[in-house]
């Protein structure tokens, strides 16, 4: 039996900063996750990363990443790791994501 489909939203690497970035509503990209689009229905989901896959200029090692709709409506990550990635570069704290806060 397949697994049911969870909400995703798309990640991905900016080619020339190394960012994480995420796919948004409009098809253009963002290093917030809060701001990304949070795919519900696994077909747009699939043509939204095969979309991002023709991008090789723009990004690399794209993918789908499990997310949930949080209480202001907008995704947050499930797992540790995608959680992890949405706080920047972990090599130094005054750069990145971490360096904002």
């Amino acid at each position: 039996m397949a697994r049911a489909f969870t909400p995703k939203v798309v990640t991905a690497n900016d080619l020339l900063e190394g960012d994480v970035i995420y796919m948004t509503g409009d098809g253009n990209w963002t290093r917030d996750h809060a701001e990304a689009k949070l795919f519900e229905d696994e077909d747009e989901a699939k043509a939204a990363l095969a979309k991002a896959e023709t991008q090789s200029l723009k990004l690399v090692g794209a993918y789908l990443a499990d997310a949930v709709r949080g209480e202001d409506g907008k995704p947050e990550p499930v797992h540790f790791r995608e959680a992890f990635r949405t706080r920047g570069p972990s090599n130094y704290p005054e750069l990145g994501k971490q360096a904002e806060l």
